[in-house]
């Protein structure tokens, strides 16, 4: 059975004969948040605050002492804090959401001891060598954590890496091809996490994890899209407009399954974009931009009303 809503116990109380007393506790028992689970909250915040604040004093440490400290000691140190931070997470008691945020942060002081090996020994001016190397290093701690903000971070590093690869090496390639494979990326990852919820109890991400994705993949899609447009369609642009169709699709129904606004929002902007997109191809003058003005206001209208009328029908 769902958990009940406040929702549910508004309506319920509309047309019932509930006191006030036993909606008060229907709310307390049911909605409301305890004492217990108020420390959870904080205990969790403020190992994490704690973690990350860690992280960056270990960066302005560096920072402000690197002239004074030997190469020995600049490694030494870096070396011997991820050492000890991962004995703890294996050899202490402790719960496992604290033993994962440790290792968040012992993945983001690993790539601080990539960028100072890389200071020190001058391995080079290529930027994605440092978030590749990064990016591998942790990779077994991110499949062994199943932690969504460690699985978060190692996916924007993958993007990081393809962005500066393409920057720096694969400067040829067409405008399309970079959005084509970073929109690509996200898809999978994201049809990962979607699709492997339903196959395996331990894949469970949550809902703010699947939104960066979705949200990620339809901008790399439209952006990827618009240049198609604009370069008179080249020959990935079709795979590229099938792929998009069908996760577009796929994204409509899920949305409409699990009542989920988000993707029946960014999927309808993410056409009106890709429709503006076009139109402007078409032509580019004074005329074309007033239709593509009133096109804009008509559509986002149409589309938000609907969007309230079918939430409030969601929820009575």
């Amino acid at each position: 059975m769902a958990k009940i809503e406040r929702n549910d116990i508004h309506i319920i109380s509309r047309h019932s004969n509930w006191s006030e007393s036993e909606i008060k506790a229907r709310l307390q028992r049911d909605v409301y948040h305890d004492k217990e689970a108020w420390q959870k909250f904080l205990n969790l915040l403020f190992i994490s605050l704690g973690v990350g604040f860690t992280t960056a004093g270990i960066l302005f440490f560096f920072a402000y002492n690197w002239a004074d400290l030997h190469k020995f000691a600049k490694l030494g140190l870096i070396e011997g804090l991820i050492i000890a931070i991962t004995a703890v997470i294996l050899f202490s008691k402790w719960q496992l959401n604290v033993k994962n945020i440790l290792l968040t942060g012992a993945s983001m002081i690993v790539g601080v001891l990539f960028a100072v090996f890389g200071q020190i020994y001058q391995t080079g001016a290529n930027a994605y060598d440092f978030f590749l190397g990064w990016t591998l290093f942790i990779f077994l701690w991110v499949v062994v954590s199943n932690f969504a903000p460690l699985w978060l971070i190692f996916i924007i590093l993958i993007n990081t890496t393809v962005i500066l690869y393409i920057e720096q090496v694969a400067q040829n390639w067409p405008e399309i091809i970079p959005f084509t494979l970073l929109f690509g990326i996200n898809t999978v990852f994201l049809f990962i996490a979607l699709i492997g919820e339903k196959l395996s109890a331990d894949i469970n991400p949550p809902t703010w994890f699947t939104n960066i994705l979705a949200l990620a993949a339809a901008s790399f899609g439209t952006i990827a899209i618009c240049y198609g447009i604009f370069d008179d369609y080249q020959a990935s642009f079709l795979i590229l407009v099938i792929a998009t169709a069908l996760l577009y699709a796929y994204g409509i129904y899920y949305g409409i399954q699990t009542k989920s606004i988000f993707y029946l929002s960014i999927i309808p902007f993410s056409l009106i974009v890709i429709g503006s997109a076009l139109l402007i191809s078409w032509s580019d003058d004074g005329g074309m931009f007033f239709v593509i003005s009133l096109f804009i206001i008509l559509s986002v209208t149409f589309l938000i009303a609907n969007l309230i009328k079918l939430q409030k029908r969601w929820v009575n």
